[in-house]
């Protein structure tokens, strides 16, 4: 029961074959022309083939950042690529003899997560990705929630600051803007510009010309105070956004994956303690899991595969 999934992200397609326990068994990576749907399409078509080639394959499925249909067949908007109104589904399949399934990149992930990696054993959990910005995906009952039009669970665009910093989705104060590896590097400039604890950022700014998530992250793990009170900030804002999501879908566990979660319970750490502070009717309120993604950069590959063979079984 093999399946592959492709991952099509901002500079890169990933692709592979995968059987029904998870395990990649091939896989293939190819770069991405974002402002050439065509070529996508043609890049996505030749690794389907290839990664099939001598293989009973019941089912491809493609994992993309933006809003797709709850059809799981055209891409509404991608930010990272000229689609809009994209009938994906129906372009693949027209050149391929396999049923193919679009779906949100987070959505790919979060479920990989849920059937492989962290989330097991439970049947409710939250995914939130945190990298440049922020990713989500929402398991209830042991199925993935999608939404009525098939675009929810962008966790990122939760409002967590009334009137707060302008976002690139249009409004302000979503948690994009405060629990991303963007945010972390904005905040981390701060404690560099206010000196005090910032003085171990203000050195790496002024060695490198700029900081990046690189050396904010080394910091971080060498224990500067600067980076660590950083990570805490933004793992308070990314907290009080569980403890709000905790209250409307009760998950049993919160899955971090991303760029960021590679600081591990140092981000976990700030993360629980904002939760229990906003956690409506705490001490009575189960409380839920926190744990960091184990797939890591094959999930999203992983996931559209796994869900794309479970849509063909049905």
């Amino acid at each position: 029961m093999h399946a592959i999934g492709i991952d099509i992200g901002g500079t890169k397609i990933a692709g592979a074959l995968v059987d029904e326990a998870g395990t990649i068994i091939r896989s293939d990576r190819q770069p991405t022309t974002p402002g050439n749907p065509g070529e996508i399409e043609d890049t996505v078509v030749a690794m389907i083939l290839a990664l099939s080639e001598g293989e009973a394959v019941v089912a491809a499925g493609v994992a993309a950042a933006g809003f797709i249909d709850a059809a799981q067949s055209t891409v509404y908007y991608a930010p990272n690529i000229s689609w809009r109104n994209e009938p994906f589904r129906d372009k693949l399949e027209a050149r391929l003899d396999l049923p193919i399934v679009i779906e949100n990149d987070a959505n790919a992930a979060g479920w990989a997560e849920f059937r492989f990696g962290a989330g097991r054993p439970h049947t409710d959990m939250v995914t939130l990705t945190v990298g440049t910005g922020v990713g989500g995906a929402i398991v209830t009952n042991n199925a993935l929630f999608r939404g009525g039009f098939g675009a929810g669970a962008e966790l990122g665009h939760l409002r967590v600051v009334p009137d707060g910093l302008p976002c690139g989705c249009g409004a302000h104060g979503c948690l994009e803007q405060y629990g991303s590896g963007r945010a972390l590097l904005r905040i981390a400039n701060e404690f560099a510009d206010a000196g005090g604890i910032g003085l171990g950022l203000a050195g790496a700014r002024e060695r490198r010309g700029k900081l990046t998530g690189k050396e904010v992250g080394r910091l971080i793990q060498d224990g500067d105070g600067g980076a660590l009170a950083a990570l805490r900030q933004l793992g308070g804002a990314l907290g009080q956004a569980c403890a709000s999501l905790g209250a409307v879908l009760d998950p049993q566990v919160f899955v971090f994956g991303g760029g960021v979660a590679a600081a591990g319970d140092l981000l976990l750490e700030p993360i629980r303690a904002a939760y229990l502070d906003y956690l409506p009717a705490r001490g009575y309120h189960p409380e839920a899991e926190f744990a960091i993604a184990q797939l890591v950069n094959d999930a999203g590959v992983v996931g559209a595969a796994d869900l794309a063979r479970l849509h063909a079984v049905r």
